[in-house]
């Protein structure tokens, strides 16, 4: 059996869609959806070295959902583009956090892999296992059959 380049391509996409989205819920996500606007606040404050020192509460809430609501969205692979590059934009800041406060490299090192993941998953789209995929060929096979019809 020989292994081509694109054979197991919609397959990789999909278990890398899986295994980021399911460590953004678990090990992220969930621990600040359910700790509240206290915690909300503080996140949201991390916004401030950027420039953005208003409504932290609401800065906080938007990351604790784009760490777990947005990643449900890019396993499922729905609005996938645009959740991809929230969770992207919510790595951005993460690094800029950690290289302000000049933390280790470390720490920056784990928002950074992840960023380089969620915008190779941008590039790629959500591949033919998603439900993006499964609705567009839908429409399309509908859309061939009305033509068809005429």
């Amino acid at each position: 059996m020989q292994l081509t380049s694109t054979r197991f391509t919609d397959a990789g996409i999909l278990l890398i869609r899986i295994v980021i989205s399911a460590m953004m819920i678990i090990f992220h996500g969930y621990s600040k959806i359910t700790a509240g606007p206290q915690l909300w606040e503080k996140i949201g404050k991390s916004m401030s070295p950027l420039g953005v020192d208003f409504f932290p509460v609401f800065w906080g809430f938007m990351a604790a959902v784009s760490e777990f609501i947005i990643p449900m969205f890019i396993i499922a692979g729905i609005l996938f583009r645009p959740s991809v590059l929230m969770l992207a934009f919510t790595m951005i800041v993460a690094m800029s956090t950690h290289f302000i406060k000049m933390d280790q490299w470390a720490k920056i090192e784990y928002p950074l892999a992840l960023f380089a993941v969620l915008i190779g998953l941008f590039l790629t789209g959500p591949g033919k296992y998603s439900l993006q995929y499964l609705l567009s060929s839908k429409k399309s096979s509908t859309d061939t059959s009305q033509q068809i019809k005429h």
